[in-house]
């Protein structure tokens, strides 16, 4: 019977620590228009990561990040920070239509960029980051962070790359979020253009960590569908979304994201994957476990050959792709993820969005 704890399925890997020493690796961050961006920035440091400077237009957004991170320089502008010759990293969570715009800017002045999801909202601006990446050499890398900043994701890894399920053949996913009083969302959020709507922002994260379980480089969209069912309000809004894709390898993957979260949840979403392969099948309930005495998140269930076994998993591996990414920067090199993988499950996210039927009952629609 394989062990609880799940500290035997590391087989000798490290787990995340920093990577590098105080002022090795020195990054700010500016735009921040969503809240990840203090879950990007705290990664960074805790991989080693040496936070200089922030701006931010709106007074508040800055000194509500300077309260999270005291200490950091306050900078007069955008441009104070990409003229730093200390800065080589620049981290962003702009309004999710103006993140490639300011990801150019950052790459045009030779620094790296990473981004929130998602990370652009058109096919053109895709094809702007492409070719700027070749043009710089800068990357352009973005925090998908439902596989990238949950513990028992990381840990599904590397059970599937041990061949503890076979090979991979489905991937099906569900992240519903808690939307929360309407005043405590900006404008923005309500607007599909700026949003980019729901299966181009919240889906990336889906189509993200189907590519990456299955090892997929390309998908096809077999059917994406998008609805306005409960914010009449809000004509450019969607709350629903759900799409299908198969692989170029033959696998297949569903995923399901909506704003349906009830109250009564103890967190902001029950979000849910579950991976199938050949010999066996994972389940992640990565933010709780409903109705049950095990509290918290990053639940994981590995069924096999060898049986049944839960695993929590937190603790367990740490964020490995912060420190992959600091080094990437300094080496040059793609441990953390390749370029190519994060711009295709933005390409595919925006693709589905842009072909998706609209389900909203002829009253809603604008």
């Amino acid at each position: 019977m394989l062990e609880k704890n799940g500290y035997e399925f590391m087989h000798g890997r490290r787990k995340a620590s920093p990577v590098v020493g105080p002022g090795e690796f020195v990054f700010s961050a500016a735009h921040l228009d969503h809240g990840h961006i203090f879950g990007m920035t705290r990664a960074l440091i805790e991989a080693g990561g040496t936070l200089r400077s922030v701006w931010d237009p709106d007074p508040k957004k800055r000194a509500d990040f300077l309260k999270a991170f005291p200490g950091t320089a306050e900078a007069r502008c955008e441009e104070e920070i990409l003229a730093d010759p200390a800065v080589s990293l620049v981290a962003g969570a702009a309004v999710t239509n103006e993140r490639c715009a300011f990801g150019l800017r950052v790459m045009n002045v030779g620094k790296d960029y990473f981004t929130d999801k998602a990370p652009m909202t058109t096919l053109d601006q895709v094809d702007a980051a492409r070719e700027a990446v070749r043009r710089t050499g800068r990357k352009y890398m973005v925090y998908y962070s439902e596989r990238l900043h949950v513990e028992c994701a990381v840990l599904a890894g590397y059970l599937i790359e041990d061949g503890l399920i076979g090979r991979v053949l489905s991937v099906s996913g569900f992240g519903p979020h808690r939307i929360g009083p309407p005043s405590g969302r900006p404008g923005w959020f309500w607007q599909r253009e700026p949003s980019g709507g729901i299966l181009c922002d919240i889906g990336s994260h889906q189509i993200e960590q189907y590519l990456f379980y299955t090892g997929e480089e390309d998908a096809r969209i077999c059917a994406a569908r998008i609805a306005n069912y409960a914010h009449p309000d809000a004509p450019g809004f969607d709350d629903f979304g759900d799409c299908a894709l198969t692989g170029e390898n033959g696998t297949t993957n569903y995923f399901r994201v909506d704003w349906f979260t009830p109250d009564g949840l103890r967190t902001w979403g029950d979000g849910r994957t579950l991976i199938l392969g050949t010999e066996g099948y994972i389940e992640m309930r990565k933010f709780i476990d409903v109705a049950a005495d095990r509290s918290g998140g990053n639940h994981l269930f590995l069924v096999n050959g060898d049986g049944e076994q839960y695993i929590g998993a937190s603790g367990v591996t740490g964020f490995p792709f912060f420190g992959d990414l600091i080094l990437d920067c300094l080496d040059r090199t793609e441990r953390a993820m390749t370029q190519e993988h994060a711009f295709k499950a933005a390409e595919l996210s925006i693709r589905a969005q842009a072909m998706a039927a609209d389900l909203t009952p002829m009253e809603g629609r604008r």
